[in-house]
This record gives C-alpha cells, sequence and structure tokens, in this order.
C-alpha cells in the first residue's frame, strides 16, 4: 500500500453530493412506483371484475326469465303457482340488485341486473304483452316466483 498526500484536497461536501443524487433518483423511482401501482389497480383487478359481472349478470338475468317464462307456462287459469329458486348471493364480492319491469317498448318487459355501472338486460322472452311481470329481488337468500290468477 502506497502511502502520501493527494494531489489535490479531497472537498468537504463530496459525501452529501452522493447522498442527494440517491435520495433525488429514489424519490422520483418512488413517485413512479406510486403512480404505476394506481394504475394496476385500475388494469389488472377492476376490468376483469367487471368482465366477470357482466357474464354473470348475463347469466342470472337468463335463468330468471327463464324460470318467469316457465311459471308462466304452468299457468292455471284458476287458482297459483309459486316457485322458488337461488341465484348467486353475490358477483365478484359485491351484491347486486334484480328488477323486473319495463322493457325498451312499452309492450316488452325486461330483467335488469345491475351493480353500480354495470346494468344487464334481458328479455322476458315476449310474455309482459299478455301478462304484467314485476318485481324485485337481490341476491341474498331463497327467491319466490308468484303467479295467481285473482291477481295480487
Amino acid at each position: 500500500m502506497k502511502t502520501g498526500h493527494r494531489s489535490k484536497p479531497v472537498p468537504a461536501d463530496s459525501g452529501v453530493v452522493h447522498l442527494i443524487e440517491y435520495l433525488m433518483v429514489s424519490g422520483v423511482l418512488m413517485a413512479l412506483l406510486v403512480v404505476m401501482l394506481l394504475l394496476v389497480n385500475t388494469t389488472f383487478m377492476e376490468n376483469p371484475a367487471n368482465s366477470l359481472s357482466y357474464v354473470a349478470f348475463t347469466d342470472i338475468g337468463n335463468g330468471i326469465s327463464t324460470r318467469i317464462v316457465d311459471v308462466y307456462a304452468l299457468a292455471p287459469s284458476d287458482g297459483s303457482i309459486t316457485t322458488s329458486f337461488d341465484i348467486p348471493d353475490d358477483v365478484a364480492g359485491k351484491d347486486y340488485s334484480v328488477l323486473i319491469g319495463q322493457g325498451t317498448t312499452a309492450i316488452d318487459q325486461d330483467v335488469e341486473v345491475s351493480q353500480g355501472i354495470t346494468d344487464i338486460h334481458v328479455s322476458l322472452a315476449g310474455i309482459g304483452a299478455s301478462r304484467g311481470v314485476v318485481g324485485n329481488t337481490t341476491g341474498r337468500g331463497l327467491n319466490k316466483i308468484s303467479y295467481s290468477s285473482g291477481g295480487f
């Protein structure tokens, strides 16, 4: 090992320069990481959940529409009929609501399944012109479809 003196003296702030550079670069990288985390949540978590909700709501609406048409096909001319069915309690971890009512035209009726911004409409296969169908439910518990020739 050689000993001796340096030709140029080391500035007193040379160690601080490297520390400040490290802190500035680390700060910029942390800011970019935070922005990326916010974007990743929307891109990789919310969009697939919305796509899943759309498909699941379409299936739920078709299932309810089919059950209503089945009750209509079996409806007695004098008397009543009731059926119970179960639909999923939640879709993608969130509750949803089902509304049966007026469709796109004055004669048609549909099943509307909605949750937040996702809103699906499924037609009741044309029975709205002959029988008025109304009601609402959620996914929780056991659901019922009832028909009475005398009305409700």
